[in-house]
């Protein structure tokens, strides 16, 4: 079948090791099932993986990808959770120390076909293009647990984004304004700002900017570039949760003195569940917000998605379609 997969590592080059081309068809084993994909999602987590970040040499070749929707071997169209875990674990499966995302353990999304367990289907309202749900199960399901579950944000409560443009930061921005929080946005690129009132950002600012309030929460991606900050942003008692660092993951001053001193909380967040993936997909169905896409093409030409990603020429999410 047709697959776009990892052939080989380089931390300076790591498009040197993507192949468009073919690999074996999957098999479903007992419990799985097959979808047919018809749209994919890019996340940073593709370009980690073709530098070795994540992804074993003995796993070699790799199909890529997290995200996907399609149709299953029934004929239903579904979103697919593209987190495997464990099949005994019964707690959040955020915290299954057995888990991994497609592509890692199990081949991934950028092909004709993919194999996942059938509970990790999620059904696609028709409402939702097979290319806006394929959005939803890495950087917008990582979002929708950032806002509503480890950061409890409520309605009438100020968050600020930190890095709008990438897929998480403008399904941040998108699910906030839905949700009925007021959401401030900044970013060193004024065309990323402008896009980021577009997309219902309140107020945006340049990064690092003094802010005209203290907000409830910051919702951290980008790292050290912005850490302090996100730190200086808050209100006492305001919390911080962090999906990512994009920027890097050590910072020179983590602002310590104040973290203790107003009582802050810095709150890791990591993906989400099947089931707050089957939430996500119910409030874009009911509200009419829809994911931001950067570009759509075709699986043959991912490369070229690849290699925008890995340039910084995004502001939302590169979709491939079959």
């Amino acid at each position: 079948m047709f697959a776009v997969y990892a052939e080989s590592f380089s931390l300076d080059d790591p498009l040197s090791g993507l192949v468009v081309g073919e690999r074996p068809a999957p098999e479903a084993p007992d419990g799985w099932a097959t979808v047919t994909v018809r749209a994919a999602s890019l996340n940073h987590h593709d370009l980690w993986s073709l530098r070795g970040i994540g992804l074993r040499q003995e796993a070699l070749p790799m199909i890529l990808g997290c995200d996907a929707a399609g149709v299953d071997d029934d004929g239903n169209e579904v979103v697919v959770h593209g987190v495997i875990g464990d099949p005994a674990w019964t707690g959040d499966e955020a915290d299954d120390p057995g888990r991994s995302l497609l592509s890692e353990r199990h081949q991934g999304a950028f092909a004709d076909q993919v194999v996942v367990p059938r509970r990790n289907l999620v059904p696609k309202p028709a409402s939702l293009s097979f290319e806006e749900a394929a959005c939803l199960p890495t950087a917008w399901l990582t979002a929708y647990r950032m806002l509503f579950v480890r950061g409890d944000l409520k309605p009438g409560e100020t968050v600020l984004v930190q890095g709008a443009g990438g897929g998480v930061a403008t399904a941040l921005i998108t699910l906030g304004r839905a949700a009925g929080l007021r959401v401030l946005a900044t970013s060193r690129d004024e065309a990323k700002r402008a896009r980021a009132l577009e997309i219902g950002a309140h107020e945006v600012f340049e990064s690092g900017a003094r802010l005209p309030v203290k907000v409830d929460a910051v919702m951290e991606t980008v790292g050290k570039a912005t850490w302090n900050h996100s730190v200086r942003s808050l209100r006492p008692g305001g919390r911080i949760v962090i999906s990512g660092t994009t920027s890097g993951p050590d910072v020179d001053d983590a602002g310590l003195t104040r973290v203790f001193f107003l009582q802050l909380s810095v709150i890791g967040s990591t993906m989400g569940t099947r089931g707050e993936l089957d939430r996500l997909v119910q409030l874009l169905d009911a509200t009419g917000a829809r994911p931001l896409i950067d570009r759509t093409l075709p699986m043959e030409q991912a490369r070229d998605g690849f290699a925008a990603m890995a340039e910084g020429d995004v502001f939302g999410k590169i979709v491939f379609t079959r």
